[in-house]
């Protein structure tokens, strides 16, 4: 299996498909790099090089103890595009994916970057507190963590719903949309289930977003039931100068996932790169 490996010996899975300017894609929390196919092929087909890795602990990367916090995430981030040898890239980022991503940038810069993509993020905050009222209640997340210690299969099932808002009357969200989460999850360590939680909780990205420097698209729906707009996607797109906003009316959290939405975002992403 392709891998490269970090400076603290972990193995980190990679798929790269096509062949042209690199288009990197950072999953979301708790999947793998297998919830970017369809857009792989996408921007594959459209002469671009599509590369998306597996987070540590997650997938086929080696299944650590620790190291799952955004420091870690962003430095492991950063021996991929270095080890192989990445310049001019495209970060296209997925929920917990966006801290990493902007935590990159917060650590290591815009050197190797051209543009990003931020897709249902988290950033700047998603911990509710008296300066960000719109924020989810840290009762919500000790009920994540607690929900993955007492049964993760049956937990990560009934997540599924929310995560493509398949509760929602008219929704086009598939049986197998709802297996290929539950399946990438339980391939998720137990351990990075629950530390995961607690980094995109409480990690406060203001001072990463202040450091780009480059075009930044921003897609968020407004029925997102696990990262909400008002608390993320709209106050990001007003602190990245320039950032371009698109709201996905009535798309869920799982936008690159779901039919019509993810065609919708495909088309969106290959206008952004084609710029």
């Amino acid at each position: 299996m392709p891998t490269v490996t970090t400076r603290d010996g972990v193995e980190i899975f990679y798929k790269d498909w096509g062949k042209g300017r690199p288009v990197v894609f950072l999953h979301g929390w708790p999947l793998d790099g297998d919830a970017w196919q369809d857009q792989l092929k996408a921007v594959a087909d459209a002469g671009f090089r599509g590369i998306a890795h597996d987070r540590r602990g997650h997938g086929r990367s080696t299944p650590v103890w620790d190291g799952y916090d955004f420091d870690t995430f962003a430095d492991d981030l950063d021996d991929l595009l270095t080890r192989l040898g990445l310049r001019d890239v495209t970060l296209v980022a997925h929920s917990m994916g966006g801290g990493e991503l902007a935590r990159y940038i917060g650590r290591h810069g815009t050197g190797r970057v051209r543009s990003v993509v931020l897709l249902s993020a988290i950033t700047p905050l998603m911990l509710q507190g008296p300066d960000n009222p719109e924020g989810v209640p840290q009762s919500v997340f000790d009920g994540l963590k607690e929900g993955i210690l007492a049964e993760r299969s049956q937990f990560w099932k009934d997540t599924a719903a929310g995560f493509f808002s398949a509760d929602r009357e008219g929704n086009k969200v598939t049986q197998g949309n709802k297996d290929a989460f539950w399946y990438m999850a339980m391939k998720e360590t137990i351990q990075g289930g629950v530390a995961c939680v607690d980094a995109f909780a409480a990690t406060d990205f203001h001072e990463d977003l202040a450091k780009f420097d480059v075009p930044t698209l921003v897609v968020h729906g407004d029925d997102d039931q696990i990262v909400p707009i008002d608390a993320t996607g709209r106050k990001t797109a007003k602190l990245v100068p320039g950032a371009e906003l698109k709201v996905y009316e009535g798309g869920s959290h799982g936008i690159a996932l779901v039919p019509g939405d993810k065609e919708k975002f495909a088309r969106d992403l290959l206008e952004f790169l084609k710029r």
